[in-house]
């Protein structure tokens, strides 16, 4: 296991898995709905398989790499002003998920057994959205663990 440390955001990387942190800014944002290209915020892309060198914010792009027993972790980071919304009212992050949290309707676009869970939530004044892709909806009480303790690793600062 390795610590992974940038933007403010830190997590503990299972063996087996690869992340990446990185900012959203310019040709590198996919999402204008996120922060203006002056006000670079952060996203991080966990997974048990292989990240594309070049992905969509909320990874829309690799889904179909995950395979029956894969697992994608996004934390997207919204502008610093939508933490006091309501939409990011919970404090977070999200520690524990359960199975009956994912949902194929949670996803953007089905992909064959594949489920999926999104929380939004303020940390330390600043807005985030959790997106959880599983590769197997049937296979989910095996995966929610994994995905578990990648969350109880999870420190986000000011």
């Amino acid at each position: 296991m390795s610590r992974l440390v940038a933007h403010g955001v830190s997590v503990d990387v299972p063996r087996g898995w690869d992340a990446e942190i990185r900012t959203l800014e310019g040709a590198d944002r996919h999402d204008t709905a996120v922060a203006p290209p002056s006000a670079p915020r952060v996203v991080l892309h966990a997974a048990t398989v292989a990240l594309p060198p070049v992905r969509a914010d909320y990874g829309g792009d690799m889904v179909h790499l995950l395979g029956g027993g894969g697992i994608l972790v996004v934390l997207l980071e919204f502008e610093r002003a939508s933490a006091a919304t309501a939409l990011f009212a919970a404090p977070g992050p999200p520690r524990s998920l359960r199975a009956a949290d994912f949902s194929p309707r949670q996803l953007q676009h089905r992909i064959g057994d594949q489920t999926g869970v999104q929380r939004f939530f303020h940390a330390a004044g600043r807005a985030f959205c959790l997106y959880v892709v599983l590769g197997s909806h049937r296979r989910r009480s095996f995966a929610v663990p994994e995905v578990n303790r990648l969350l109880a690793t999870l420190v986000i600062g000011p």
